[in-house]
């Protein structure tokens, strides 16, 4: 195994809950934006959830894949979805995208206990 994606969470929530404090206009506005965003509305939460997961693979973003793929599994996910997500975010990113494609399923895997 790699990278610790449930650690990799649990250390940025704990620094998240830190920020919060102290900048809590900025986590107020961020998080409002967050709700809003993830709505429901023309998009289902999880095709939202599969979109951010693509933006974080492209970005290469642990903390994002991370929390997106918890997400994910909670919303119902399946590995074969997550995957399909994951080839369109190569094929939009090319090489750089595919190493972090590769930790996005090991992600996937560690919430979802598979």
């Amino acid at each position: 195994m790699g990278k610790d994606y449930k650690a990799i969470t649990d250390s940025i929530t704990k620094n998240i809950v830190e920020l919060k404090k102290d900048i809590p206009k900025v986590m107020d506005g961020f998080y409002a934006m967050a709700r809003s965003a993830t709505a429901d509305g023309v998009l289902d939460k999880k095709t939202k959830e599969f979109v951010a997961l693509a933006i974080g693979v492209a970005a290469r973003c642990d903390g994002c894949i991370g929390f997106h793929c918890k997400a994910l599994v909670g919303l119902g996910a399946t590995l074969e979805e997550v995957e399909e997500v994951l080839g369109m975010a190569v094929y939009m990113g090319g090489g750089p995208s595919l190493m972090y494609a590769a930790d996005a399923l090991e992600a996937f895997k560690q919430f979802s206990d598979q």
